[in-house]
């Protein structure tokens, strides 16, 4: 039998303010400076099909849900004294492949105005399934604009409602080890061996997900996250009002037809509220699965010569109540504190983008030209477009980095497809008892290979609008979010 360890941290103290939706009356067992917690699930399926997907090469059209989507909201508030301003944050986890920042941006402006809590406490992040509308253009995919609309009012909503939604409550973390799902599916070629990318160079030293037994690859990089972080929010009386889950695997598939699913993730929710037996509580209770550092990893073993075929959906829910049951087995080891800091600190930062030359921009407009059927097939052409696109992006972009404290907590959020090199190291790093990271929060800009990785290639740093940073821009990101966790501990 596999021995996984367990951790769990002993306490957790949050304070929160009453709210214009409670009276500031305090019973002997509450004091003036507790926590506030209230959660929400806003759905987000789409209205009104069909509907791009994105996730592929190709463009594809749902014409139905196989499972709804949700927008997933936590709000915590603190009171620290009389005399001090109240404390907020909000957590959304959105069903989604990826959001481009300029609509979360716009949600969380239409929040704060509803909710008075300032926009740099708010995170909002994709899951990034697969299976899920089209927001961010990526390959041949563009957003439905009444979809976009749609989902600005839908987050917003969420959190206002989530902020209604607000009772003292009490609040604790903890952690477990799950290493037998998540694979890292970036191989090293063998010393002979390089293969070829999509603008004709022969010089990448990595395969992604090569396929089973293939003899051109040696081994995997091996590395991986396997740790799933979990926050519990219950009422005083230990009612569970929300289950916050963070794990680092890129999404699960195995979605078959032409419909829209939240992947794993939305499994795991439901799973994890009957784990907890909290599928009758009111207000609902809210299971949530966050995105960690999930870049190069999947749900494929790769060393294996085969696998067996699954029917569609199977792996989704053989993944979900795997991790809904390791949540639970933390969840019974939590001691709760009702009493804890809540803070929250965000950076911009400028990280260069890697556009193509004139040449090069020229030279892909007439591969594309030269193609009158579309969609585009082939990955030389599919770049090309891509080539032409990134040419009109400016020589630069602004990302933002936000990091949030819930007692000796500390949750990192990045707007990219981050390795998990970099969350392991970001939890290494950190000065806190226990951290974790939610990547594509707060906006997208694409995967974040490490230098090292950039230097060898693969997928990941193909040029496209899926992969357009500089090779520099992971260091830049991994010392902002450091420094502010070192602010933040202050």
């Amino acid at each position: 039998m596999e021995l996984r360890f367990v951790k769990t941290v002993i306490w957790s103290w949050v304070c929160l303010s009453a709210t214009n939706t409670l009276p500031q009356v305090f019973s002997a067992e509450e004091s003036p400076s507790s926590l506030l917690a209230g959660a929400h699930a806003q759905e987000i399926t789409p209205p009104k099909f069909p509907i791009s997907v994105n996730g592929n090469m190709a463009d594809q059209l749902a014409t139905s849900a196989h499972d709804p989507l949700f927008a997933r909201c936590i709000v915590l508030k603190e009171k620290k004294s009389a005399i001090q301003p109240e404390a907020a944050i909000a957590i959304v986890v959105c069903d989604s492949c990826m959001i481009p920042r300029n609509l979360l941006d716009r949600a969380k402006e239409l929040a704060a105005k509803k909710t008075g809590i300032p926009t740099s406490n708010i995170l909002i992040s994709a899951t990034h399934a697969h299976s899920c509308p089209t927001l961010a253009g990526v390959f041949q995919s563009e957003p439905d604009a009444d979809y976009v609309e749609f989902l600005v009012e839908q987050i917003a909503m969420g959190i206002e409602r989530a902020n209604t939604q607000l009772e003292p409550a009490r609040i604790g973390w903890g952690s477990i080890d799950q290493p037998n799902l998540v694979f890292n599916r970036r191989w090293l070629l063998k010393e002979a061996e390089t293969t070829d990318d999509p603008f004709g160079g022969k010089g990448d030293r990595v395969q992604t997900n090569p396929g089973f037994g293939n003899l051109k690859v040696t081994q995997s990089q091996n590395v991986i996250d396997p740790e799933l972080s979990v926050l519990s929010i219950q009422s005083r009386n230990g009612r569970p009002i929300a289950l916050l889950a963070n794990y680092s695997l890129h999404y699960v598939g195995g979605v078959s037809g032409n419909v829209v699913s939240a992947d794993y993730f939305g499994e795991f929710s439901q799973r994890v509220a009957r784990q907890l037996k909290a599928t009758d509580v009111q207000p609902p209770f809210v299971g949530i699965m966050s995105n960690g550092t999930s870049g190069d990893i999947n749900n494929v073993d790769f060393r294996q010569k085969s696998v067996p075929a699954k029917e569609p959906f199977e792996q989704i829910q053989l993944v979900a109540e795997t991790l809904a049951a390791d949540a639970a087995s933390v969840f019974k080891r939590i001691e709760y504190r009702d009493t804890v800091p809540v803070r929250a600190l965000e950076a911009e930062i400028a990280l260069d983008v890697r556009k193509p030359a004139a040449d090069e921009r020229a030279a892909a407009q007439a591969k594309i030209d030269a193609i009158p059927d579309r969609p585009l097939r082939g990955l030389p052409a599919i770049y090309a477009r891509e080539t032409t696109l990134l040419a009109e992006y400016p020589t630069s972009v602004k990302a933002r980095i936000q990091v949030m404290r819930i007692g000796s907590l500390a949750i990192v959020s990045s707007p990219c497809e981050t390795f998990a090199e970099t969350g392991l190291a970001i939890k290494k790093g950190s000065p806190f008892k226990q951290t974790f990271t939610i990547e594509l929060a707060n906006g997208y800009n694409g995967y974040l290979p490490p230098p090292e990785q950039h230097r060898l290639g693969g997928y990941e740093t193909w040029r496209a609008r899926s992969s357009y940073l500089s090779a520099d821009a992971e260091p830049k990101v991994r010392a902002t979010m450091l420094r502010l966790l070192s602010e933040l501990n202050r």
